[in-house]
Formats: C-alpha cells, sequence, structure tokens
C-alpha cells in the first residue's frame, strides 16, 4: 500500500495527518458541501470554510483517516427524519436509504417549479431547499464514515455459513456499487439540466438567499463528487478489490465494477465540466481569453481542482489515468465525434466551432490549477512543473498533426529549454519509469532521438519521454514542414546557434551535455548533417579538457558515434569524423597500456574504451557495404589496447574483432557477388569503391590485431575461446581476401594459418578444437587445400582431434588437488567443444571411408571424445588388416602414423608431473588400445620405432626400472588399467615380427617381470587385491598364438625370477606366485609343454621342500592339474615330457626325501596309476643308487615306504615287490 502511494511515509503527509489531527475540535458538525456564498474578501480566503478542500475533507480521503472524526458517533443517527442504528442502517436498508435519497433529490426538483418572485416566498423556499441539501449531503457523508468505520471483508466460517448480518454485509460493497450507479443514472448529466437551473452559476446574493434552482445546481456537484469520493475510500477499504455489481449484471448481462464505475463517471463528469467551459468559450472574445476564465463560479473551480488532486493522486498508485492524460483522451473524443457528427452527450446543442483555440484556452486556465495544494491554499513556487509541462507539451504535439505549424511556439520553448538544459527533467513520483531517457550506448541515444522524430502518436509518451523530449518531437516535426518554399532549419538555426558559446558549453552538466547532444543529434537526422556535426564539433573544442571527466568524455565519444551512426544511414563517407575520435582513441588506449597497476585509472579508462568499442561495433553493424572509409575506426591503438586488457576487457575485444570479421566477411562475399552478376543498376558503382574498401579493413585488421592473436597461441595459461573464434574468422578471411594477409603468412596463408592455429602441437588443446570446430566442415577451405595439392589437410586435422583428447586434462591440477568427476575437471564447456569437433572430426572422407571399411556406424561420433577416439583406432586396425596387395598395407601405415603425429610428446605433460590420474588414465588406455587395435601396423618395419618409444616412455621408463622405487599410486593405477591392452598387443607383434622377434620377445619378457611383482598381492587371499593384469590379458579373447606366446613368455620369467630357492629357502611371495600360475593353468584350460617345463618341476620341488600348508595346498592342486592334463597313459608329447620331469624329481630328491616323494607319488598314483607304474625302474634305480651311495647295505626304512607305494599300483607293483624280496632273501 505504501509504495502506490509514493510518499504517504514521508513528513509532509505526516504533518497533514497531526494537523487534521489537531483541527478535529474545531471542525463544524456540518457536512463539507460546494458552495458559493461566501465573502471571498474575508481573510484572503478562496474557497469557503466547507468547501472540500478548505474543510480538509479531500486530504483526509487521501490520506485514508476518518472523513468526518466528529460526526456519527451516537449510537442512533437521523436520516432524512428517521433514527437508524449507525452501526447497522446501511447494512440492513442501503436500497431504502438510497431510495429515499432520491426522493428528496425529487422533492428538490419541485422546489425549483414552485419558485417564485416574493420575497417571503423565496426565504421560505430558500431555508426548505437548504434543508433537503443538508439531508441528502449528510446521507452521502455518512455512507462514508460507514465504509470507512464499519465494513469488513465477508467472513467465512469453517461450515461455510455465515449469519444473516454477514450475509448482508458481504453484499454491501456491491449493492452499494449498484445504488450508486443507479443515483448517476438519475441525476444525469450536469450540462443535461434545465436551463434555468444552470442559470443559477450566474446568481450572485450577497444576503446569501438562494432559489431552489441554486441548491438543487450544487446539489448535483455534490453528488457528483461524492459519489467519486465513496467509491474511491470503498476501494481503499477493500484493498483494491473489484467489487462487482451481480445483481446489476445478472438483470442485463451489462459488466459493471467499482473501477468500471469509477471511469465512466470520471469521463462523463470532465465531459460536463468540458460542455459547461464551451458555453462559457462562446461568450469570450479572443482578446479577452486568457483574462476570462473558463468556470462559472468557485464551485466549478474548486471541482476542478478536486479531479486533479484525486486522478493524480489515484495514478501515482497505477489505479487510473492521471488528470491530464484522461483530459487530453476526452478532449480528443469530444472533438472526433463531434467532427464526425456522432452523438456525444450535451454537445447536440453546443458545438465548438475551434477546437484548437478551445483547447488552448481551457489547457491555459486548467494549468494554474495545480498551483493549488489540497487544503486550497495557493502554492506560491515559481517555475512550471515537469509533470504539467508533460502535458501541456503532448497536447501541442498532438495539435502539430492537425493544424498549421507556427515557429514561434519552437521559438517560446527553445527559450525556455536552452536556459534550462542542466535539468534533468523528471517526475520524482514515476519513479524508474522516469530513466528511459538515460542512453548507454551511442545507439541508444540514437534511437531515442529518432523517436522524437516519428509521426505515429505514443500514448505512453508522458511517462516515457519527458518534457525535454516532447518538445524534441515538436522541433522534428515542424522541420519536416517547409514553409513556403524556405525550409525551417535555415529560419531557426540562428536561434539555436546562438544559445551556444564558450560560456554557456562550460557551464553544462552532464545532464545538459546529454541534452545538448539529443538535441543536434536530432537537428543532423532532419537537416544539413554536415553543418550539424561540424558546429558540434567546434562547440565540444570551448570544453576545458581538464574539466571533463571520464563519464563526461564518455559521454561525448557516444555522441560522437551516434553522428557517426547518422553519416552511416545517409550513406556519408566518415572518414573525417571517425579518424577524429579514433585518434583520441589511440591516446587513451597508449595511457591504458601504460597504467597497469593503477587500478582507479584503468576502471576510467576502460569505461572510456569501451565506450570506443561499442560505438565502433554499433558502425560495421550499421553499414551496408563497409564502403564508409570504416577502417579509419581500426587503427593501431588496437595494439597498443590488446596487450593490457584482461579479462572481461579483452573478452569484450575480442568479441569486437569477431564481429568486424564476420561482417566484413559477410558484406564482401554479398558485394562479390553482385559484381559476379554484372549488375547494371544505379547503384551498381557501389561495390566497387566497397571492394577498396574492404581491402582496407581488411589490411587494418591484420596489421592491428592479428599479431596479439599470434602471440597468444602458447600463452601459458589456456587463451580466452574467443582467441580461436577469432583466428578462425582471420583464417577464412584470408580465404577470401588472401592478398591483405601478413607477408609472414604468404605465400598461401590458409595453409600458414592452419599449421600455427591448427595443426600446431605445442598450442593448447582448447584454443585447437574450438578453431578447427570453425572450419572443418568449410567446403571452401577444403576446396583450397585441393587446389594446392595439399593431401595431408584431413590427416592433420585427425591428428590434431587425436591430441585435443589426449590432452583434454592438461590445465588440470595434479596429485591431491585432482578431481575424481572426470567432466567437472575437463570443464563442461570443453567437453562440449570437444564431443563437436569429434562430431566433425567423423564427417572428414578420409574417417568416413575408413569407418565405412571397417563397418563402424556413423552413430559412433555420439559417444564421449575418448571412446569415439577408441573406436577410430579399432576402425584404422581392422582396416589395416582387410587389405590385401602390399602397396596398399605401407600407404595405410603411412596414413595411419601421421594421424597419430608424435603421441608420446602429448602426453609427455602428464607423464612429466605425475599426474592429474585423470590424464594418465586416459593416456595409457588410448595408447594402450593403439598398441592392441593397431599391433599389425605396429609389427611393420616403419612403425616399430614408435612402438619401441611407447614401451620406453610409458612401460619401462628409468623409475619403472628401480624396483626398490614406489611409483606414484595414480602411475601404478593407471599402468594397471591398461597393461593388459600393452601385453595383448605385444604378444601379437612378437608373433608377426621377423626382423626384431628376439628383441620383442626380451621386451615383452622385461614388462612382465617388471610388473608381475608389482600387482602381485602379499598372500592369495588379501584383501582387496585387484585382478592381476597378467591374468586379464591372459583371459582375454585374443588369438592362440597370442596367448601361446604371452602365456609362454610369463611362465618363463615366473619360473626364472620367482620360484627360484635359495638353497632350501622358499622365495618371496611363493603363495602369491603358485595361486597365479593355477589361475592361467585353469583359464587357459589347456595344458602346454612349457608348462611341464617351467613350472612342474617349481611345483613338486615345493612339494619336497616347503610345509607351509597353503603352498602346498596350491602346489598339488598344479601337480594335478598338469597330470591331468598330459594324459600319460595316451602317450605323446606331453606324457614323454611329464615322464621325464617326474623321473629327474625322482632322481634329485627320493635320496634325501623319499618319505615325500613317495607320498606325491601316491598321490599321483590315484589320479594316473599307468604313468606312475611307467616309473617303476626310475625309482627302484634311485633307491639302489641311494642305498650305494650310503654305504650301509639296503635301507628297510626306505624299502618298506616304497612298498607301500607299490602296493597302489597293481600288479606292476605286486612284481616289483617281489623283486625287491628276492634281492633281499640273496
Amino acid at each position: 500500500m505504501e509504495d502506490d502511494f509514493g510518499a504517504s511515509s514521508t513528513p509532509p503527509f505526516l504533518t497533514d495527518s497531526l494537523e487534521l489531527a489537531m483541527e478535529v475540535e474545531n471542525e463544524s458538525s456540518r457536512p463539507s458541501c460546494f458552495s458559493c456564498a461566501f465573502d471571498n474578501q474575508n481573510g484572503g480566503r478562496r474557497f469557503s470554510a466547507e468547501s472540500y478542500l478548505a474543510s480538509g475533507s479531500l486530504k483526509r480521503v487521501l490520506l485514508r483517516l476518518d472523513p468526518s472524526p466528529n460526526d456519527y458517533e451516537e449510537n442512533t443517527v437521523e436520516l432524512f427524519g428517521f433514527q437508524w442504528v449507525t452501526e447497522t442502517a446501511l447494512v440492513e436498508s442501503c436500497e431504502f436509504l438510497f431510495g429515499l435519497l432520491r426522493q428528496q433529490i425529487h422533492a428538490l426538483e419541485n422546489l425549483v417549479q414552485m419558485s417564485s418572485s416574493d420575497f417571503g416566498q423565496a426565504a421560505r423556499l430558500h431555508s426548505e431547499a437548504e434543508s433537503i441539501r443538508h439531508q441528502c449531503l449528510k446521507f452521502l457523508h455518512y455512507v462514508k464514515v460507514f465504509i470507512f468505520r464499519y465494513l469488513e471483508p465477508p467472513k467465512v466460517e469453517n461450515d461455510g455459513m455465515l449469519h444473516p448480518y454477514e450475509e448482508l454485509e458481504a453484499q454491501l460493497p456491491s449493492v452499494l456499487v449498484e445504488e450508486l450507479h443507479a443515483l448517476t443514472v438519475h441525476t444525469g448529466h450536469l450540462c443535461e439540466l434545465p436551463s434555468n437551473v444552470l442559470a443559477a452559476f450566474t446568481i450572485q446574493n450577497q444576503a446569501k438567499v438562494f432559489p431552489p434552482s441554486w441548491h438543487l445546481l450544487h446539489l448535483h456537484l455534490d453528488i457528483n463528487w461524492l459519489v467519486l469520493e465513496v467509491l474511491h475510500v470503498l476501494g481503499e477499504k477493500l484493498m483494491r478489490q473489484v467489487v462487482y455489481a451481480n445483481h446489476f449484471i445478472n438483470l442485463t448481462g451489462e459488466n459493471l465494477t467499482s473501477i468500471s464505475l469509477f471511469e465512466k463517471h470520471c469521463g462523463n463528469l470532465i465531459s460536463d465540466l468540458i460542455s459547461l467551459a464551451i458555453n462559457k468559450y462562446t461568450k469570450v472574445r479572443p482578446s479577452e481569453a486568457l483574462t476570462s476564465s473558463h468556470y462559472p463560479c468557485t464551485c466549478i473551480k474548486e471541482l476542478w481542482i478536486l479531479l486533479i488532486q484525486l486522478l493524480d493522486h489515484r495514478n501515482k498508485g497505477s489505479h487510473t489515468e492521471g488528470f491530464w492524460s484522461l483530459m487530453n483522451t476526452t478532449l480528443k473524443n469530444i472533438f472526433e465525434r463531434s467532427s464526425t457528427s456522432e452523438s456525444v452527450s450535451g454537445f447536440e446543442a453546443v458545438q465548438c466551432k475551434d477546437p484548437l483555440s478551445f483547447s488552448w484556452w481551457i489547457m491555459s486556465h486548467l494549468a494554474p490549477l495545480y498551483q493549488f495544494d489540497r487544503n486550497g491554499n495557493l502554492d506560491e513556487k515559481t517555475g512550471v512543473l515537469e509533470e504539467h509541462l508533460r502535458m501541456h507539451l503532448q497536447c501541442c504535439l498532438t495539435l502539430c498533426s492537425f493544424w498549421d505549424l507556427n515557429l514561434s511556439i519552437v521559438t517560446i520553448l527553445w527559450d525556455y529549454y536552452s536556459k534550462n538544459l542542466n535539468n534533468c527533467f523528471t517526475v520524482p513520483w514515476l519513479g524508474l519509469k522516469d530513466l528511459a531517457n538515460v542512453s548507454k550506448t551511442s545507439l541508444s541515444m540514437l534511437e531515442l532521438v529518432k523517436r522524437c522524430c516519428c509521426e505515429q502518436q505514443i500514448p505512453s509518451l508522458y511517462k516515457s519521454s519527458n518534457s525535454y523530449f516532447i518538445f524534441l518531437s515538436i522541433l522534428a516535426r515542424i522541420m519536416k514542414e517547409e514553409n513556403n518554399g524556405v525550409h525551417p532549419w535555415k529560419q531557426i538555426k540562428g536561434r539555436i546557434y546562438s544559445k551556444f558559446h564558450r560560456k554557456r558549453m562550460q557551464e553544462l552538466t552532464e545532464v545538459g551535455l546529454q541534452n545538448f547532444f539529443n538535441l543536434f543529434l536530432m537537428l543532423a537526422v532532419v537537416a544539413e548533417t554536415e553543418d550539424i556535426v561540424s558546429r558540434v564539433l567546434d562547440l565540444l573544442d570551448f570544453l576545458t579538457p581538464s574539466s571533463i571527466t571520464m563519464s563526461r568524455r564518455a559521454l561525448i565519444w557516444r555522441g560522437h558515434f551516434a553522428f557517426l551512426l547518422i553519416y552511416v544511414e545517409k550513406n556519408m563517407d566518415i572518414s573525417a569524423l571517425a579518424e577524429k575520435i579514433s585518434n583520441t582513441f589511440r591516446e587513451k588506449a597508449k595511457e591504458f597500456l601504460v597504467t597497469k597497476n593503477d587500478y582507479t585509472q584503468r576502471q576510467n579508462l576502460w569505461t572510456l574504451l569501451s565506450t570506443y568499442i561499442d560505438g565502433a561495433q554499433e558502425v560495421f553493424e550499421t553499414s551496408c557495404y563497409l564502403s564508409l572509409s570504416e577502417e579509419k575506426l581500426l587503427n593501431d591503438g588496437f595494439t597498443m589496447l590488446l596487450p593490457a586488457c584482461r579479462g572481461a576487457e579483452l573478452s569484450m575485444v575480442l568479441n569486437f574483432l569477431q564481429v568486424v570479421l564476420a561482417r566484413l566477411r559477410s558484406v564482401h562475399e554479398r558485394v562479390s557477388q553482385g559484381l559476379q552478376l554484372g549488375n547494371t543498376a544505379p547503384d551498381a558503382q557501389i561495390p566497387l569503391v566497397a571492394k577498396e574498401h574492404h581491402l582496407a579493413v581488411a589490411s587494418a585488421l591484420w596489421r592491428n590485431f592479428f599479431p596479439y592473436l599470434k602471440s597468444q597461441r602458447m600463452s601459458q595459461t589456456p587463451p580466452s575461446p574467443q582467441l580461436a573464434d577469432a583466428a578462425a574468422g582471420f583464417t577464412l578471411l584470408a580465404l577470401d581476401i588472401p592478398s591483405k594477409a601478413l607477408s609472414d603468412l604468404q605465400p598461401q596463408p590458409v595453409l600458414s594459418m592452419m599449421r600455427l592455429f591448427g595443426w600446431d602441437d605445442m598450442v593448447w588443446p582448447q584454443l585447437v578444437s574450438r578453431y578447427l570446430s570453425h572450419l572443418i566442415q568449410n567446403s571452401s577451405l577444403c576446396e583450397a587445400f585441393s587446389s594446392m595439392g595439399y593431401t595431408s589437410y584431413e590427416a592433420l586435422t585427425v591428428r590434431s582431434w587425436f591430441r585435443c583428447v589426449l590432452q583434454m586434462f592438461l590445465d588440470q591440477p595434479s596429485g591431491a588437488l585432482a578431481k575424481t568427476d572426470a567432466e567437472r575437471t575437463v570443464g563442461k564447456a570443453y567437453m562440449e567443444q570437444l564431443t563437436e569437433m569429434t562430431r566433425l572430426i567423423f564427417k572428414l572422407s578420409e574417417v568416413e571411408n575408413i569407418l565405412l571399411k571397417a563397418n563402424v556406424g556413423q552413430s559412433v561420433f555420439k559417444q564421449d571424445p575418448e571412446n569415439a577416439l577408441v573406436q577410430f583406432i579399432k576402425a584404422v586396425g581392422r582396416t589395416y588388416s582387410d587389405l590385401q596387395t602390399l602397396p596398399e598395407k605401407s600407404a595405410m601405415v603411412a596414413k595411419t602414423l601421421e594421424y597419430l603425429g608424435d603421441v608420446l610428446k602429448y602426453v609427455k605433460p602428464y607423464l612429466k608431473a605425475k599426474g592429474p590420474p585423470e590424464g594418465l588414465q586416459l593416456t595409457y588406455w588410448i595408447i594402450g588400445c593403439l598398441v592392441k587395435f593397431c599391433a599389425p601396423i605396429l609389427a611393420t618395419s616403419k612403425a616399430q620405432q614408435l612402438l619401441f618409444r611407447i614401451v620406453d616412455c610409458l612401460l619401462l621408463p628409468h623409475s619403472v626400472l628401480q624396483q626398490d622405487k614406489e611409483l606414484p599410486v595414480a602411475l601404478l593405477s593407471a599402468i594397471q588399467e591398461s597393461l593388459p591392452l600393452y601385453l595383448q598387443g605385444l604378444s601379437f607383434i612378437c608373433c608377426q615380427s621377423q626382423t626384431q622377434g628376439a628383441y620383442l620377445n626380451q621386451l615383452l619378457g622385461s614388462i612382465i617381470r617388471h610388473y608381475f611383482g608389482r600387482f602381485l598381492p602379499s598372500s592369495p587371499t588379501a584383501p582387496g587385491a585387484r585382478q592381476h593384469p597378467l591374468l586379464t590379458a591372459l583371459g582375454s579373447s585374443i588369438t592362440a598364438p597370442q596367448l601361446l606366446r604371452l602365456r609362454k613368455t610369463t611362465l618363463h620369467v615366473i619360473s626364472e625370477n620367482y620360484l627360484q630357492f635359495k638353497g632350501n629357502a622358499p622365495p618371496p611371495r611363493l603363495a602369491s606366485v603358485l595361486a597365479f600360475i593355477l589361475e592361467v593353468l585353469q583359464r587357459t584350460q589347456s595344458t602346454e609343454l612349457c608348462d611341464i617345463n617351467l613350472v612342474l618341476p617349481a611345483a613338486l620341488k615345493c612339494l619336497v621342500l616347503v610345509n607351509e600348508l597353503q603352498v602346498k595346498k596350491i602346489s598339488t592342486d598344479i601337480v594335478q592339474y598338469m597330470v591331468e592334463g598330459c594324459q600319460a597313459g595316451s602317450g605323446g608329447e606331453h606324457a614323454t615330457q611329464l615322464t621325464s620331469v617326474f623321473r629327474q624329481f625322482i632322481q634329485d630328491y627320493t635320496a634325501v626325501y623319499d618319505h615325500r616323494v613317495f607320498s606325491i607319488l601316491e598321490t599321483v598314483g590315484v589320479l594316473d596309476r599307468m604313468f606312475v607304474t611307467s616309473l617303476i625302474p626310475t625309482i627302484t634305480q634311485s633307491l639302489k643308487d641311494s642305498e650305494h651311495k650310503q654305504g650301509l647295505g639296503r635301507n628297510a626304512a626306505q624299502r618298506e615306504a616304497y612298498k607301500r607305494l607299490l602296493s597302489y599300483l597293481a600288479e606292476a607293483g605286486q612284481n616289483e615287490i617281489q623283486k625287491l624280496e628276492n634281492e633281499t632273501d640273496q
């Protein structure tokens, strides 16, 4: 509520409230009313003490105070001769009371008809009429008081039921609206009253005895005003809710609300007052117009003031139209309908023969009424209020559309505004709405001024433009009309120029300077542009440089560019004007470069420099052909500005650069097409001139912007994305206008640009990916490379993509600071950029061809960039494998190496910093996929050097070779994840390579040797132990030769390095080693010769020498798996080798560990009795050799143990026992 009434909480309003409270005791019980029966010389009072103004009635309504604090205080009130309960009368008998009111009005009308010239009769009639009027007024004031004190919003109980009185009370607002509407219909229009009643306006009776017609006329004035007051108080009491006249709507179907009734009644009342004024105007001589008022008595004057105060008060709360707006609308409607002979109430009999003169006359007399305050006192302030000026000038502007113009109007107005240029011309109560005239850019400044030149009427002009802008609209309207062949500018320019001199220019504040520019911008639009701009520049030279603040200088620059925009719109060359401001820009850019550490000075300078950039951008965007010397705005000031910019400053300059590049290319293309079509139109010469200017603009861009872009390619931090955008723009400019590129880019500037920003391995990947994304699908660029015979365009672009994906984590922190969410770490923007680049890469013809041959669908690019890259690597390997001829394969190897480039160089930063973890994971995974899926390519002699470097850098660096040195966790984790890929790829290469086979086998063994122990858990049951990468490599789907090679190498390395006993002491982590071997045997589900030769002897040795239960169990499982796998009973190479191993085992350990050996053989005999039976000769011989070495004869204990073994071997065992016993008997 407070916001709607602007200053309701301010001290003046508080003071008003206190004054009224103090005056309560002095108030008369007589209700306020209109009265002109008073001595206006008594105390200098302008209105009767009983008037709505002087009595404080209006102020109380506007301040939302009790309308009559001293009245209606008793329990009962007398209305129309009856006693009523004060607090319930209106609720219970609303229709009846309004009916009584209408009866009283009718009674007064009857008295008018009975009027007599007899003095005694006149006194009686006066007394009776006055009594009737008093009763009517008392009732209407009671209605106001009742609403304020007793009306409450309807209350709904929980069950939804209302008390009968509450139900009536809830209906009261609706009933009131209906009764007030009925009252206005009953009383009719003021102007439609009988002539004998209207004649009462002229009665001047100092005896204060008036005829009934005078009382009836003033009662009509009272009723018209009090209806508005009651509706206003009702709206405030109900918190401005709309009240619907439900019963009326149901009966008639017409919409009637408290708001619509207020607006309609208000409009009708103003129409009636205008009608009365027209009646008065018809009797006024032109020479007496300004001295003859428009109101027949002071009551009409008071009514006008009341309407002004109420409507403007409600307008501040956005309720209804302001007074002047409604007045303007009503006048327009009256005269438009009047001119078309439409029926307008009150105007059938009275026609206004001179609407223009009448409008000026009535406005001239209404405007001074604003000097009266809410108490009816005259405000002695001098000067004209802005809100009044707006109305006056808006009316003047409206009339300019219909009647001839008069230069004297402009002369008078200019005389006022030239003296008040430093004025803001604001209306305080409009708040922020009144700031619409503040311009932030030169274009908005010009657009604001161009609105003044618009013929179209703007309904909201009062709120959207200040009076100065309305004056400019009037001036613009006049400037467009010729007076007897003479342009108005010739007649008025002297008056305007004469107001500006050195002293006046130096007196202008920033606001004054803004108004100065608005004036001359408008004149430049409609009059002699060059003459006006020249005069403005001369006037600006009057300003003292030391007195010009940065904000004022920025305003001057905005104005300067606004004039440039006018030149551009009028297709005038801007060379001189542009050179003047660009020279100033150069000086400020130099200051900006020098002022690096003074933050305040930098801010001030940047305010100015950004104004220049905005203005220059608007010029380039507005210019149709860029043929007006726009290149003058692109001077070497930018070479000093760019290196000094930071953050948002640089972003703004680069954005400007992109706009200029795009605009130049677009316009140049359009002009070139026009020339190719052979345009013969009258403006055909424009493209020819434009082309020369395009070359000049291009030259300025290359000279003043490109060196900075080039210097930022390899900055210490990732450059702004706009740098890539601008570089792409320059590349396309080099394609369109190659001759103007810098000499160090010639003779093929497009190729040089691609090498600088797209294919250079040292440029930030963020820049490369964004740069190439702009260019990959550019057909003109592809054609240019084809025409110059450069076939590596696509391959080098793929290489850059490869690098951009690998280096996506390059600028992320390593170690503990690294984040775990890859997408968050890389940055959403860069991930989106890489995804887009991937989509475009997969549309290159070479890439499409590879994917097609590998039967890979195009949907692969929809994956994230890392997976898409892996799919591409697979496609390359698959395509190579499908090739048949040697030349094709050789070409594919060369192309693949071209795709890869120096791939290890791309990942070197990760390896050097040992992080971030995401970067290491990505590096090892991508290159691991390369080794596995492109193994046939890496097996060739051309690519083996790359393979050896990969192994040296990633798998066998110096840090890995130091077994006692712990590797960083992130590095070890990345290797563990990806090691299977490398092992599988290397095992394939070992099988394929013919020239380097031995060295490759050695490399494979070395990798296994160094990483087997690093990833081996301390025990087979260690908690949290991950699967060994060697197991993963052996368990994956690879070819049989690969599997055999990898398995043999792995077991050989384990046998040589992890199963060697020191004397009888077992090697460390023996159980884990054996568990790994067992897992390998179980996963591969076959027994090879290498297993028998390398693993079985060690397992048997463990069974003999190690007492640890876990080791014994695993060793037993290994032996069992070997025996069952070899199927000794079936013969063959495996069985022979198995027999050989066991024979050697028996020979080595029987002498010392006879019982353990026999126990092991017993276990094996359970699995394969025939196999153990075949070993009987060896066992017997070993027994005899042992006894011989001991020299103690037969060893009974050994023989008994041996016999137990033989007892399990059936007949062959029994025969051998028999032989042994026979030897004993001998």
